[in-house]
């Protein structure tokens, strides 16, 4: 199965970026350096973080987070160049198994894909960062989010996936003039079934302003 493209237009292929240890940081095209909204939402599950660092112990929480970030990338570079019509056949085993596990999901949801792995940001927000996919799915323009989990999640343990999502729809908008509300969360799950989590653009945007405040404010009393 190949799929289909449609490129729209919003002005640029890419942004320029800086990491530091406050986080990262995109350029728009008028030149605002704002934070990304990974950087900005990570506040949400500081506490949850802070739990589990102390009950494995630093060492252990590194090492299982290393794992993770490595599988997780390695995940959405073969995502991406499926999607994308490309080889996938330069991955590791367990990667390719990733894939596989997505594809049924993928044939029978995905329609006209808009863009993949796309810079964008947003002037209302403040904000910006690289989106997953834009794309019909199930015949619907949808914001698509790709995730990889040790074990299934509960929607309510990921209210940071969704308020991402809700941004980038934010920034889509801004950047495209197509208003997409249609939020979707796609996640491998080790030995277990994929999973897929809807939302709607609008429950999220709330939450999402008052992380942006808060982040904001902390910034502002940051010696």
């Amino acid at each position: 199965m190949e799929f289909m493209h449609e490129k729209i237009d919003i002005g640029y292929d890419t942004l320029d970026r800086t990491d530091s240890p406050d986080g990262r940081r995109y350029l728009s095209l008028d030149g605002n350096a704002y934070p990304s909204v990974t950087t900005v939402l990570s506040i949400l599950g500081e506490e949850k973080i802070a739990a589990w660092k102390k009950r494995v112990g630093e060492a252990k929480a590194e090492q299982i987070g290393k794992v993770a970030r490595e599988r997780g990338t390695a995940v959405h570079s073969i995502v991406e160049k499926y999607l994308n019509n490309e080889d996938t056949s330069n991955f590791m085993p367990h990667i390719k198994q990733s894939l596989e596990n997505l594809k049924p999901l993928f044939h029978r949801g995905f329609g006209k894909i808009y863009g993949n792995e796309m810079p964008l940001y947003s002037d209302h927000l403040k904000l910006a960062g690289t989106c997953d996919c834009i794309a019909e799915w199930h015949g619907v323009p949808t914001v698509i989010d790709f995730k990889t989990s040790r074990r299934p999640k509960k929607k309510v343990d990921i209210p940071a996936y969704f308020c991402q999502l809700a941004a980038y729809a934010v920034m889509w908008e801004e950047r495209s003039g197509m208003a997409v509300t249609n939020l979707v969360v796609i996640m491998d799950v080790d030995d277990f079934h994929p999973v897929t989590y809807k939302e709607h653009r609008d429950n999220w945007i709330p939450m999402l302003k008052d992380t942006i405040k808060e982040y904001t404010h902390r910034k502002m009393f940051r010696p």
